[in-house]
């Protein structure tokens, strides 16, 4: 990933943009945990079967070693419900490995997991995460990245204490604003 944007960067011009989106954080939780619990339960340890994702706050620092400026990382969460654990696996297998890149590249995970450690995960879902109508939620935290290739012509920040105002003032106003609308 690191490569991959500090490349975004070198082939913009001065003042573009760059505005990415992925998956990151906690998506896909309720799968890990499931398939954790289960794996510890039935095998007697796991090993990741679910790729790990980026922290927000690791972005930031990405975007900011690569050379981008006015950075702005914002998270949104989707959850969508699926009837069981199989239908989110088989989901993710089918529709997303293009655009999520969910098959598992994790150097130390088993390339399978027995009969018995899957029907447990299934039940585990359905028990710690399931809905009240038999369906089983999967969480997907999707994180927005901005970030500018520096120009001269960008605005800059003031001066480090060159404010008018202190915040102190700007609590008196809103109190005389509520007092106004009395």
């Amino acid at each position: 990933l690191c490569v991959c944007v500090v490349q975004i960067h070198q082939v913009l011009k001065p003042d573009g943009v760059f505005i990415g989106a992925m998956f990151g954080g906690d998506t896909l939780y309720e799968l890990r945990c499931s398939l954790q619990l289960a794996e510890l339960e039935r095998e007697g340890g796991f090993a990741p079967h679910v790729s790990p994702f980026t922290a927000i706050a690791d972005l930031g620092h990405l975007l900011s070693r690569a050379g981008f400026n006015t950075l702005t990382v914002d998270t949104d969460e989707i959850q969508v419900n699926y009837p069981g654990l199989f239908e989110v696996m088989e989901d993710l297998q089918g529709k997303y490995i293009l655009c999520m890149g969910e098959s598992n590249c994790s150097w130390n995970r088993k390339p399978l997991l027995h009969r018995e450690t899957m029907l447990a995960a299934a039940a585990i879902y359905q028990e710690m995460y399931g809905n009240s109508d038999g369906s089983v939620p999967a969480t997907f935290q999707i994180y927005y990245m901005i970030g500018w290739k520096y120009h001269e012509s960008q605005a800059k920040p003031a001066q480090r204490g060159s404010a008018t105002v202190s915040f102190g003032d700007l609590a008196k106003i809103e109190g005389l604003l509520k007092k106004g609308k009395k």
